[in-house]
This record gives structure tokens, C-alpha cells and sequence, in this order.
């Protein structure tokens, strides 16, 4: 199970990668390979400003549909256009060409609520 040290992650499965008051989002290792096969990402909240834990997409598999959940409020600026023609990056490499969105974070103090990579393998009991 690859769970990077230098990411933030949530309860819900989706990882966070900082980069001043940007953040990059997608979901994790664990989730992919809980969800199997992905099949079609939507995000339709691009240029929309949400607050944390409000849904910006979904993420569908083979066998299920889930809601993806934002870690942190802010306005979702870009959406990962790749991921339109190749889902199955999101299973191939979660952490890199997998990546989501990108959101301007407008609470960077929001970061703090999130877990650690030791947080989260307690979490999944990695």
C-alpha cells in the first residue's frame, strides 16, 4: 500500500498535496483499490467555490459510484482533463497523472483537521 509521508490525507480517502495556497486533490491508494476498475471521473464544480466536506464529484468503478469529498474550502480552479479519456490513471498512479483537481484554498489553517500519512495507515489499519 503506497502512502506517500510528504501528503495530507482525509477519513474519506482523497489526498492532499500543498503547494502554497493551492492544493492538489485525489483519492488514495487504498480508495482506487477499494473502488477496483474506474471507469469515468465527473467533476463539474470548476470555477465554483465549496466549503470542506461538500461533494465537488464523483469517481465511478466497475461495480459502485462514489461521491468525492473536498478537504478544504476554496475555489476549485482546474480539473485533471486527462482523466476525461483515462480514467484508469486514477488506478495506475494515484499520487501522480491521477491527480483530480487543483483548488485555491481560501482556509489554509483547514489543513490542520487532516491526517498524516501515520494517521491515516492507522485509519485503514496499513
Amino acid at each position: 500500500m503506497n502512502i506517500p509521508s510528504d501528503l495530507k490525507y482525509t477519513k474519506d480517502h482523497e489526498w492532499i498535496k500543498v503547494d502554497g495556497d493551492t492544493i492538489t486533490v485525489g483519492i488514495t491508494d487504498f480508495a482506487q483499490s477499494e473502488l477496483g476498475d474506474i471507469v469515468y471521473v465527473e467533476v463539474e464544480t470548476v470555477d465554483e467555490t465549496l466549503d470542506a466536506e461538500e461533494v465537488f464529484g464523483t469517481v465511478e468503478a466497475v461495480k459502485t459510484v462514489s461521491d468525492l469529498f473536498l478537504p478544504v474550502s476554496g475555489e476549485i480552479i482546474e480539473f485533471n482533463e486527462i482523466l476525461e479519456d483515462e480514467p484508469e490513471k486514477v488506478n495506475a498512479d494515484p499520487y501522480g497523472d491521477g491527480w483530480m483537481i487543483k483548488v485555491k484554498c481560501s482556509d489554509l489553517s483547514q489543513l490542520d483537521d487532516l491526517l498524516s500519512a501515520e494517521d491515516y495507515k492507522t485509519l485503514i489499519g496499513a
